[in-house]
């Protein structure tokens, strides 16, 4: 199943903040397939994990089209914590369980991406 699902292209996703959370998926998807226990249950499931080269190919188009500053926090939250991006709620960063203030929540129309103060990891408000 995870051969069949269609891959989004780095064009398709309209945002900074869509495409730093497409790239956080595929490197989970990544980390899954590359695990032989979690391969191992996947494949129990039901699912189809020959086409890991073609997660990697999408992983590589998303990184060409992304901000260089971005693409960077990215990858210095990814490799510090494991996983770079985190959900926020109720003002609390998912990553580190810090409260935030109040004026660190975005308006509705912006379209930058937050970084938590405390850990470095991206913030999707949610």
């Amino acid at each position: 199943m995870i051969a069949e699902a269609p891959i989004a292209r780095p064009e398709e996703t309209g945002s900074p903040m869509a495409a730093v959370v497409l790239l956080g998926d595929l490197d989970a998807l990544i980390r899954e397939v590359g695990n032989p226990a979690c391969r191992a249950r996947l494949r129990k499931l039901g699912f189809e994990l020959e086409e890991s080269a073609r997660l990697a190919a999408a992983r590589g188009r998303m990184i060409e089209v992304m901000e260089r500053r971005w693409l960077l926090a990215y990858e210095r939250a990814f490799h510090r914590y494991g996983r770079a991006v985190v959900p926020v709620r109720d003002r609390v960063c998912s990553g580190c369980f810090v409260t935030l203030p109040t004026v660190a929540r975005p308006r509705a129309a912006a379209q930058t991406l937050h970084v938590c103060q405390s850990c470095g990891r991206i913030l999707y408000w949610t």
